[in-house]
């Protein structure tokens, strides 16, 4: 029997567990709610029902306060006109109406004492549920709260392991190099282009616009006419040189003849 019991309180620990794990406190919070709320709905009519008995009570305690008051009445009038015998009569049912009105005089203080104590108490329930439901909403923001925390704190914990940052870095490195080799295939197709011949007098060009520049500076320097008269008296001297040898040559040629 001791094994029997130990594998009963197992099962129940396991299954009590599970019941705990899936518990969803929002879910049950509201639910809780929502129970109060029918058992105030139940209270309320159970306070109406003595609200409605002590009225009642109240009706026939003035029912017979009254009676007696007529009776009473009826008394003296048949005092006046000498007739005691009924106003013994009289007097005697007043009497039995008083009786009556004390007993109901009795119960209905009680019940009315029951009445206003089941009127506090379903105030202080009312009162108790609305805080209840005000705390609701803050357990179950706090349970928000707490659940975002929990869902940051594992992500950062998965965040750790580096293999996700170390192949984005491979895949990084990965596109540099096809960028590097396009740009590679790039020069190679321009090096070995039909337009190669193009390129040298594009490059001509440039070269050529870029003298133009510097001798439009020079110009502007007053440097440009000086240069212009160097040039010009070197090409007078080597013009002269040239009709010099001209003339040594003739006169190397006549002697031989």
């Amino acid at each position: 029997m001791g094994l029997f019991n130990r594998i009963g309180t197992l099962l129940k620990a396991n299954i009590n567990d599970l019941i705990s794990r899936a518990e969803d406190p929002e879910k049950i919070l509201n639910q809780l709610i929502l129970d109060m709320k029918e058992q105030l709905i139940q209270a309320k009519k159970q306070v109406a029902v003595t609200i409605a008995d002590e009225k009642r009570l109240k009706k026939q305690l003035d029912n017979e306060l009254s009676k007696a008051r007529d009776w009473e009445k009826k008394a003296m009038m048949a005092v006046r006109a000498g007739r005691d015998d009924l106003a013994r009569e009289a007097l005697s049912r007043k009497k039995e109406h008083d009786d009556l009105s004390s007993e109901f005089q009795k119960q209905w203080e009680a019940q009315k004492a029951a009445a206003d104590k089941l009127r506090d108490s379903l105030r202080q329930l009312n009162a108790k549920i609305e805080e209840a439901s005000r705390k609701k909403n803050l357990l179950i923001a706090r349970k928000k709260r707490a659940e975002a925390q929990k869902t940051i704190q594992e992500t950062m914990s998965g965040l750790s392991d580096t293999s996700a940052f170390d192949a984005f870095d491979r895949m990084s490195g990965k596109i540099e190099q096809m960028e590097a080799e396009a740009e590679a295939s790039a020069e190679l197709a321009e090096g070995f282009s039909g337009d190669d011949l193009a390129a040298k007098f594009d490059a001509l060009e440039e070269d050529h616009g870029a003298d133009e520049a510097l001798m439009a500076l020079k110009a502007k320097m007053g440097m440009g006419q000086e240069k212009k008269e160097t040039q010009f008296d070197f090409e007078e001297e080597e013009v002269e040189e040239k009709e010099t040898v001209s003339a040594k040559r003739g006169s190397w040629d006549s002697d031989e003849f």
